[in-house]
């Protein structure tokens, strides 16, 4: 064994005797398939806390031929599979976790030097039978070890891409790594597997696109890999009943990811969540909320406004094509959304090609975040949203209208005034804390419509529902009518109960706002 070569398996042994351990070992199922083919480079990029390390430890523990990981998967669905024992610890494997390198070095250079000088190091002591020239590089090192043992090497690198996070400005040290990868990898028949995880994809690093070996899988387009991007609806709910927890408010807290359709949950925060029996925001502070602070208060065309837009509930448009995979290289609002998809702070629908905020729990970030300044008209506006509900459920039509008026004015500055869009965000952000007693569905499908706000009592909250309709350059009592006339509370199917119809208008001359309530009983 070595300390990067073939250093064994007890780090996934430690994962799967832990008190939550989730078998995700069908991945290998997948990396089988592509061993020793065209297809055995793979980089998979995904946020922190979603099981990156873990899948690099089951993938050592199963591939490295100096243990005998037998015992260790026979209860995990991948032994029931035909090709199980064939690739069963029958390969050298070498196991690196980038961010060890990357701590103290200077530069990208000496990080990849110190690096390389560690996988030399295992192979010299590893093959003392072989006599390698003093003037030998590394890749033909490998080569000379593969032509003598007929063995062939698994390459795991987890964060591979720290470079580009640690060492943001260094671009002559970030061309030197992907230098020192193109050479160790590339067409080399010594590669059974090379397996790289980060946050970041792979491509569009200018002329070193010339990594276009790997097949790459992100948390934007993850097909065949997306149910291992983190924990699964199904393996959640399992979770909850285990440990007796509301699977609803883990839905609230910590769903909300769309993976090529599937529902994706943050593994760390459900385990913590599970473990220590308390729904709370998780999410730790590291370099990713910092990136979250300094990024949404850049001034870029667009971004406070979409910013905005995603604190009220809304969804954006975004273009993630552009993003050039670091976090210095930002020409527009849509990189800049698209870094914070790969860092997790935002999820995307690739149908839609539409970015929102996932959950409560990052959307507490952003609050954290915007609360620090420069966000004064906003923060207000969320402040006194507790205001406009209570005026609303007493039926104070005035008090509403005057709450919602304070924070369509209030953020002119970010959301558009005089359109019917802009009239739905301020009625989101004006809602705000509304989230924490009712789930709010925008456009909700009723009758023969849809209903622009529907709000919906969570289990086990005692309020009545509602159902909200806005106008614009309209009287508030057409809102209502068209609720009735629409009969958008029809779709209500599992609430029976008391419901307010709120009409809500706004007047483009006089920049006034109306509110018309009606109580009535499903």
């Amino acid at each position: 064994m070595g300390i990067y070569l073939n250093q064994g398996n007890d780090l996934f042994k430690m994962s799967v005797d832990s008190e939550i351990y989730v078998d995700k070992s069908m991945l290998i199922n997948l990396t089988n398939s592509v061993l020793r083919t065209d297809g055995r480079h793979i980089c998979i990029s995904r946020p922190r806390r979603f099981g990156k390390s873990m899948a690099a430890n089951m993938l050592a523990a199963y591939y490295d031929r100096s243990c005998d990981s037998r015992e260790l998967f026979k209860d995990l669905a991948i032994s029931q599979t035909p090709n199980f024992e064939k690739h069963l610890n029958k390969y050298n494997v070498f196991q690196i976790d980038v961010r060890e390198f990357a701590s103290g070095s200077s530069g990208g250079k000496e990080m990849t030097d110190k690096l390389a000088k560690a996988m030399r190091r295992d192979l010299l002591k590893a093959y003392k039978n072989i006599e390698f020239d003093e003037d030998y590089t590394l890749p033909e090192m490998l080569k000379e070890t593969y032509s003598e043992e007929r063995i062939a090497f698994v390459f795991i690198f987890d964060e591979w891409d720290c470079v580009f996070r640690v060492f943001k400005n260094d671009t002559e040290g970030q061309k030197y790594y992907l230098d020192f990868l193109r050479d160790l990898l590339k067409e080399k028949n010594y590669v059974a597997l090379d397996y790289a995880t980060g946050i970041f994809p792979v491509k569009k690093y200018g002329e070193h696109s010339a990594l276009n070996m790997y097949r790459e899988f992100s948390i934007n387009d993850a097909e065949p890999y997306s149910e291992y991007m983190g924990f699964t609806e199904a393996e959640t709910e399992e979770l909850c009943e285990k440990y007796d927890l509301s699977f609803e408010k883990m839905r609230e807290w910590y769903n909300g990811y769309q993976v090529d359709g599937i529902s994706i949950y943050n593994p760390q925060s459900v385990v913590l969540a599970c473990t220590r029996k308390v729904f709370s925001n998780y999410w730790t502070k590291t370099e990713t909320f910092e990136a979250l602070k300094v990024f949404i208060q850049l001034d870029m065309d667009g971004l406070r406004q979409s910013v905005i837009k995603m604190i009220a509930g809304e969804r954006v448009k975004v273009n993630t094509e552009k993003f050039e995979n670091d976090m210095t290289s930002f020409k527009s609002a849509d990189d800049v959304i698209t870094l914070l998809i790969h860092l997790g702070y935002l999820t995307y629908s690739n149908k839609s090609g539409e970015a929102w905020i996932p959950n409560k729990e990052v959307a507490q970030e952003f609050i954290n975040c915007i609360e620090d300044g420069g966000w004064e008209e906003v923060m207000n506006s969320i402040r006194k949203s507790d205001e406009l509900l209570d005026a609303t459920l007493s039926c104070d039509e005035k008090k509403v209208a005057a709450v919602i008026e304070e924070t369509h004015r209030m953020n002119t500055s970010i959301i558009a005034y005089n359109n019917e869009l802009s009239l739905s965000v301020t009625l989101a952000l004006a809602y705000y804390s509304a989230r924490k007693q009712y789930k709010i569905i925008r456009e909700f499908p009723s009758g023969n419509g849809f209903a622009d706000l529907a709000f919906i009592p969570r289990k086990g909250v005692d309020a009545p529902a509602i159902v909200a309709e806005l106008k614009y350059n309209k009287e508030a009592g057409g809102a209502i009518s068209q609720i009735k006339d629409k009969h958008y509370t029809e779709n209500l199917e599992a609430f029976n109960g008391e419901i307010l119809l709120v009409g809500i208008s706004y007047d483009e001359k006089s920049k006034m706002h109306s509110c018309q309530i009606e109580k009535v009983v499903k």
